[in-house]
């Protein structure tokens, strides 16, 4: 047996654990009417098979019809779930895994114009922020039926095969009623921390005398809130020790935090640039204080950081969630002794910010994950061995080379500059975003250890293409900065990739047009405020950057608002002009009636990429399918078989921004689903 503290199996009450990792409960928005179909069934499975010792789903799974999911989460108040959670549980057995679920009622996490339009219901009037649902103040039968609930949803979980049932005591209803913040009831369940705490151990009582004594019951619960008034430090460890002494659970799930607002719930999960394990040495605290079985999970990202949280006995289980989301197979690669191999989590947060849109929860840079039943983790290997040209080494181009590699072609990239990654790179000049080389090191160390030929400082025409000899040649060759978005003086304005690289010096006074409402518009104003310039962002929907979603933005508002920086929606600039040594803005409105003129040193335009697809024209007359795929095949995952130039002499294909200015992620699974049939 290996020495490893990771690998050590962990006696759960009557259940054996086969080691100390877990995937905590979430989301991943992947039911179909409220039931974890196939599609579910599959991503939950694949961790088990990965080799991880308990995997947890739903993030939550709502027990009552006034509890209402606000990212498509599971049914659990439905009879008819218990037979899909069966073949799940089923599923997941066989591959050697425990599997819980945890139950929820969100009480004011939620809103009341979702599911059956009910009421929102909270043990105060007072509004969530994120949600923003004025609550109902619960009444006696309110609380009697939704404990009901709780014991009923419990025993149609352990009819579906769960091992466990977790609730979820942090932000939803359970919190509510812990919290002094929230609870303003009168009578047995407000007032004192007794009567506080009376719901949460009311609705356990009730599961445990449905389900009996051999069926894991745990809590994942906020033991701090960080909030002036609200539950503090001393008062957790006493919740916690009470939870402890209730003999109604089995172990304790740590949380410190809130998840009301945007940031609360991002200093809660921490993302890329914040610090890694923020929340392991108080789950610590309150294992020392209880010395009961304690589980945890905040940006546990990497195998180095979980060792340590067993080893120092912070903890019983470490939960390494979003990191398998990424790589679902990091145990089978620990016990093999290929940790290189583990596919970085690199807190990119795409994951959760999409479920926060009302979208499916994917990796940044793991495409298979949320679609394996179409996209392999695991590439199978080709019949037939061809010669595959890359051009481009950024993310599309090198998930490319990785796949094709993978499948046994021989693999050449070429790339005008000397070092790989694209636009990542460019990303990556940010200290907060540094973690987004790891999208690009880790590609390369694959395909290095898979012998891709690498040719960089290499401008490729298409001479130098062909005489290569390719079988496959794959354009990934990205885009360049669309700034001629002004009906006079484009020549006036620089992009946010100047202001990034460090090509233009900043200005003093500068104004960011930003339609493009991704990071590089808040990047640049970022290093523009940080070098003493005064900055506004303008854009002309009406919020600033959409596509960073709500977790990424919290710290780049924690950081302009402290720089002064000045946000303007609803309002485009139209065209500039010089004037002296000013820049005049034109600015109109998409809602008419507004024409107005501001004066600035510097103007920088963020609209996004253009393709850079000048090689693919020249390539596509000599090709077999002259550039053309076939969307039937390519959603299928059958290889293209397009033939509209017999005389051709290869398959060409473009990947990524060298078609259209998208995401990494659209460019990574452009080349995954393309190369995986090569």
């Amino acid at each position: 047996m290996s020495n490893d503290p990771l690998l050590q199996p962990f006696q759960l009450k009557h259940l054996t654990l086969r080691n100390r990792i877990i995937v905590t409960s979430h989301e991943p928005a992947y039911p179909e009417d409220g039931m974890p179909k196939d599609r579910y069934r599959a991503y939950t499975v694949e961790r088990a098979k990965g080799g991880v010792a308990l995997t947890m789903t739903a993030g939550s799974a709502a027990v009552s019809k006034d509890s209402p999911p606000v990212f498509n989460n599971l049914l659990a108040y439905k009879d008819e779930i218990v037979p899909w959670i069966r073949q799940m549980t089923d599923a997941v057995h066989e591959e050697g895994a425990a599997i819980m679920i945890q139950l929820t009622h969100l009480g004011r996490r939620t809103r009341w114009d979702k599911g059956d339009w009910l009421p929102v219901v909270a043990p105060s009037h007072h509004r969530e922020a994120a949600h923003r649902a004025f609550p109902k103040k619960l009444e006696d039968w309110d609380i009697e039926r939704i404990i009901k609930d709780f014991a009923d949803a419990a025993e149609r979980m352990k009819a579906g095969g769960m091992d466990g049932v977790e609730l979820e005591a942090y932000g939803h209803l359970i919190d509510q009623f812990t919290s002094p913040l929230t609870n303003e009831l009168d009578g047995p369940y407000g007032g004192s921390l007794d009567n506080r705490l009376r719901f949460c151990f009311d609705a356990f009582r009730a599961m445990r005398e449905r389900v009996g004594n051999d069926f894991i019951l745990g809590v994942r619960y906020t033991a701090d809130e960080c909030l002036p008034g609200g539950t503090g430090k001393a008062e957790g460890l006493e919740i916690s020790r009470r939870l402890k002494e209730s003999g109604l659970i089995d172990y304790l799930n740590v949380i410190r935090g809130h998840i009301d607002t945007d940031p609360g719930l991002t200093d809660v999960i921490p993302i890329q640039g914040m610090a890694s394990a923020p929340h392991l040495d108080f789950a610590g605290d309150v294992r020392a204080a209880t010395k009961f079985p304690t589980f945890h999970a905040a940006k546990i990202q990497d195998v180095a950081t979980a060792r340590h949280a067993i080893a120092a006995g912070k903890v019983d289980m470490i939960g390494m969630t979003r990191a398998h989301m990424t790589d679902p197979h990091i145990v089978r690669k620990i016990m093999e002794k290929r940790e290189d191999d583990i596919r970085p989590c690199v807190g990119a947060n795409y994951c959760l910010d999409r479920i926060y849109q009302g979208g499916m929860a994917f990796c940044i840079h793991n495409a298979a994950t949320g679609r394996e039943e179409t996209m392999p983790h695991r590439i199978p290997k080709a019949a037939v061995r061809k010669k595959v040209v890359i051009v481009g080494a950024g993310p599309a181009g090198l998930e490319a080379a990785r796949v094709s590699a993978e499948r046994g072609h021989e693999v050449v990239v070429l790339e005008a500059a000397n070092n790989p990654g694209g636009q990542i790179r460019l990303t990556a000049q940010s200290e907060r975003r540094r973690e987004m080389i790891g999208i690009i090191d880790w590609r390369m160390s694959q395909c290095e250890k898979l012998g891709v030929t690498f040719r960089f400082n290499t401008w490729a025409e298409a001479e130098t293409v062909l005489t290569e000899k390719p079988d496959v040649v794959i354009i990934a060759t990205g885009g360049l900065p669309h700034t001629e978005v002004l009906s006079k003086g484009n020549e006036l304005v620089v992009s946010s990739w100047d202001i990034i690289s460090g090509d233009v010096k900043p200005g003093t006074n500068v104004l960011i047009f930003d339609d493009a409402g991704d990071h590089a518009g808040l990047q640049a104003a970022e290093f523009l405020a940080k070098a003493g310039a005064k900055v506004e962002i303008m854009t002309p929907d009406r919020s600033f950057a959409p596509e960073v979603m709500a977790m990424n933005l919290v710290p780049y508002m924690r950081s302009l608002q402290k720089l002064d920086v000045t946000f303007t929606v609803t309002y485009r600039l139209e065209s500039v002009e010089k004037s002296g040594n000013q820049i005049i803005a034109h600015v109109g409105s998409d809602y008419g009636g507004v024409a107005k003129q501001q004066a600035f040193d510097q103007i920088v335009v963020n609209h996004g990429t253009i393709p850079l697809d000048d090689l693919y024209f020249e390539l596509k007359p000599g090709s077999r399918n002259l550039g053309e795929v076939s969307y039937d095949e390519l959603i299928a995952g059958t290889p293209q078989y397009v033939e509209r130039n017999p005389e051709g002499a290869y398959q060409l294909f473009r990947i990524g921004d060298a078609v259209a200015a998208r995401n990494t992620h659209a460019a990574i699974y452009d080349a995954l689903r393309l190369a995986k049939d090569i």
